[in-house]
This record gives structure tokens, C-alpha cells and sequence, in this order.
């Protein structure tokens, strides 16, 4: 957000100063302009890399900042990640959609 600012301005900004070095899954996903709930998708998806290789799906991961905002100015890893998530999430709802019991209402039809 303040770096396109920065550069629509023409100023710099140091986010350095500002963010962690480690950011947590909710930092990053406000600064990716993703929801909390997408940063694991896409992890497990092989979009974005979590530091020290987590031991367990459930732990708390952690990105690098660094890292972090530098695929944030990515206009092509953006585009690519979005639609990873598009996909993703028609498919789940497709699935879901397709395990939900029969209703009255969608048999009259």
C-alpha cells in the first residue's frame, strides 16, 4: 500500500523500520492484499514459502519480510496467485455444492 503510494508519488518509503523481519500469516496477508484465510492455500500450493521449513501443517508459520515485499510489487506472481485462488476456492465450493443433502426445494426444480 505505501510502496505503490511511493511509487505513484515518486517517493520512497523504508517499510524496514515499520515491519518485522518474520511477519506472521495475518501481516502478511494484509500487506499481499489477500484474506488470513488464503495464506495457507497458498502455501500449500507452493506460492509462497514459509521461513524454517515448519514441522507440522498446524504450526504458526512465519514469511519473511523481505521477501514479502518484493512479490507485493510482483504484478505477474499477484496475477498468478490470485488465480490459483480462484481455482482453489471454485473447486472447494464446486465439492461442497455436490455433498450438500437434497432439499425440497432443489428437487422441485
Amino acid at each position: 500500500m505505501l510502496q505503490n503510494h511511493a511509487k505513484t508519488t515518486g517517493c520512497k518509503v523504508d517499510l524496514s523500520g515499520i515491519l518485522p523481519a518474520r511477519m506472521t500469516a495475518e501481516l502478511t496477508a494484509k500487506i499481499l492484499g489477500f484474506q488470513e484465510h488464503d495464506i495457507p492455500v497458498l502455501v500449500n500450493l507452493g506460492q509462497l514459502e514459509p521461513l524454517g521449513k515448519p514441522p507440522k501443517p498446524n504450526c504458526v508459520k512465519y514469511f519473511a519480510r523481505v521477501q514479502i515485499l518484493e512479490i507485493s510489487e510482483n504484478l505477474s506472481w499477484l496475477s498468478k496467485a490470485t488465480k490459483t485462488l480462484y481455482q482453489h476456492w471454485n473447486v472447494k465450493n464446486a465439492n461442497r455444492k455436490s455433498n450438500e443433502p437434497e432439499t425440497e426445494s432443489s428437487r422441485a426444480e
